[in-house]
Parts: C-alpha cells; sequence; structure tokens
C-alpha cells in the first residue's frame, strides 16, 4: 500500500506531574517519624531519571513506596518506571535510579497494531522501535483510528505524534 498520510504512536510520561508527585513524596518523607533523619532524597535528574537515595535499603524501599503513591495520584502508570540496581552511595547511604520510559513495550504495540488490523480500516501498522507507526491513503482513516486507539486501553497513556500529510 502506497500510503501518503501516517502518524506514531508513542507514550509519554508528563513531566510536570512527575515533578509535582516528587514535590509530595519529598514532603511526606520529610514529615515522616520513621524517615526523618534518614537523609533520604528524591531528585528528578534530566527529563528521564528520577535518582533516590536513603540511609539504608529499607528506607529506600520506603521512599520508593511514597513515591510510587504519589506518581499514581498525577497519573502516572508504573508500567513507565525501569528501577535500576540499588547501589552503595557516599556517607555509608545507598541510592537507586529510576528511569522514565518513554516508549511502548513491545506486548503494548502488538496490542495496538492487531487493534488496527481487527479494525479492517484500511492502514497499515507496524511496530518501529518503541512506537507504533500508522500509515494509510486516507486521513480520514486515521482520524478514525485515533479515536478508536483513544478509546482503548493499552496500558500507558498513548500520544499522537509526527502527523503526516499529503
Amino acid at each position: 500500500m502506497a500510503a501518503d498520510n501516517s502518524f506514531d504512536v508513542v507514550s509519554k510520561v508528563e513531566l510536570q506531574e512527575v515533578k509535582n508527585a516528587i514535590d509530595q513524596a519529598s514532603k511526606e518523607v520529610g514529615a515522616r517519624f520513621d524517615l526523618k533523619d534518614s537523609k533520604s532524597k528524591i531528585e528528578l535528574e534530566g527529563t528521564d531519571t528520577i535518582q533516590l537515595a536513603s540511609q539504608d535499603e529499607y528506607k529506600l524501599e520506603a521512599v520508593k513506596e511514597i513515591l510510587s503513591q504519589k506518581l499514581v495520584k498525577r497519573g502516572i502508570s508504573l508500567k513507565n518506571l525501569e528501577y535500576e540496581k540499588i547501589e552503595p552511595a557516599a556517607g555509608s547511604s545507598v541510592r537507586q535510579k529510576i528511569k522514565l520510559k518513554q516508549g511502548i513495550a513491545s506486548e503494548n504495540a502488538k496490542k495496538i497494531v492487531a487493534a488496527i488490523k481487527d479494525s479492517k480500516l484500511k492502514a497499515q501498522a507496524s511496530i518501529q522501535g518503541d512506537t507504533v507507526r500508522v500509515t494509510s491513503k486516507d486521513r480520514d482513516v486515521l482520524q478514525q483510528i485515533i479515536t478508536k486507539l483513544r478509546a482503548g486501553d493499552y496500558g500507558v497513556e498513548l500520544q499522537f505524534t509526527n502527523y503526516r500529510s499529503n
């Protein structure tokens, strides 16, 4: 199918919501009696990494639990987080990095492609890395697909980008 129109489906973590969740979690960590003197910190590094630090692994787990609750309340899916190993840090403390994944996991991408195929609309969908590219000769078909995908639940917040039309 020679297609003139296309768009990409991606998953995007809303950075402002992550910042708000970190602020709320930091306040709760500072207020909790069991974490008060633990030197626990939650910081955003760049646009894709959260750095956690605490006195020991047990307190780090408590901080991680608080952050997870705040992220969920702010609408950030925990499926978009990738936890790295806990590492020793300066001053006999520990730290852990959490990566914010911006792409769609392959199992979710396969579900999206299957949903487009099952719709019987004249379009092609292909997985390209951590995005799904959708192409069609008809722009109206692309709009119908976007509407259909927004109505579905694929475990991530979908965003439609790189809309090309000739």
